[in-house]
């Protein structure tokens, strides 16, 4: 049953990527191997294939994550955790990097805050 599943998914995806190329040419553009990726969604993690596709004669690959302009916006669990702790640690390097702005006593307090604010 598992084995249906994928066949009937990879068909899918395939009609999906000829489409897209279609389309895509029509307007000029190329679809681009190395740059295009696709994710799966679903309940059950062993459904979660990460294995690259053959469509066409061109692999594309899986992944389990999009990240985009550096957030992560879908990941195949709908999971914002990893999100969440990629911001705070940014956060935390923004902060312990300024933190010799912050100690030093030659910068005015109201300079101090708006460091701090931005």
């Amino acid at each position: 049953m598992l084995r249906l599943y994928q066949l009937m998914h990879l068909a899918r995806l395939e009609a999906l990527c000829i489409e897209l190329s279609k389309e895509a040419g029509r307007v000029g553009l190329v679809v681009s191997p190395d740059k295009t990726k696709y994710i799966t969604f679903s309940a059950p993690p062993s459904r979660r294939s990460m294995k690259g596709a053959t469509i066409n004669g061109v692999t594309y690959k899986g992944v389990t994550e999009f990240v985009y302009l550096g957030s992560t916006l879908i990941s195949n669990d709908n999971s914002a955790q990893k999100e969440i702790q990629r911001r705070i640690l940014a956060g935390n390097r923004t902060y312990f990097a300024a933190i010799s702005l912050f100690r030093n006593k030659l910068l005015s307090r109201a300079t101090k805050i708006r460091l701090y604010k931005t």
